[in-house]
């Protein structure tokens, strides 16, 4: 399991551009499977608390109930306009149901807005992190993962 501060130590000079692309918007979009495997889509919002990238949830949604069964996701984050400006960034690992009545409660107590109702909290671990970006007439693709160094391409 790789946390968001797992993954700050290993790519330093990639963790804060993805940070900036989840914080320069509220919703984004996650990819979860489905009981039968099919993918689904869902806007969702992130916070980082603590050491953790975390995903918040109303209590038995359809994406709660996907990640309950199976905890791999992709994130992507709010592209923003055509410009592109700040990149583009998504992730992607297993996501992991906080049930511990402490953590839950400590978990609200750092959000801006404490939720209304009842809800499910997820630790997002870390598998694959990518941020492409435009600059200098290129496409740059910075792709992470675990253990290794930021691979950087660039397409013409």
């Amino acid at each position: 399991m790789v946390t968001w501060q797992d993954f700050e130590q290993q790519a330093p000079e990639l963790a804060p551009l993805v940070r900036a692309r989840f914080e320069a918007e509220k919703h984004h979009v996650l990819a979860t499977l489905r009981k039968d495997g099919s993918p689904r889509v869902s806007g969702t919002e992130v916070d980082f608390v603590g050491a953790d990238l975390m995903l918040g949830s109303m209590y038995g949604s359809a994406k709660a109930r996907d990640l309950q069964r199976d905890g791999r996701f992709a994130l992507h984050a709010h592209p923003g306009d055509e410009t592109m400006a700040g990149g583009d960034s998504k992730v992607s690992g297993r996501a992991v149901e906080i049930t511990d009545e402490a953590e839950l409660s400590a978990y609200a107590a750092d959000l801006p807005e404490p939720p209304p109702t009842a809800f499910h909290a997820f630790r997002l671990d870390l598998e694959q992190v990518v941020h492409t970006a435009v600059g200098e007439g290129h496409l740059w693709i910075l792709n992470w993962h675990p253990g290794r160094p930021v691979q950087r391409i660039q397409l013409h």
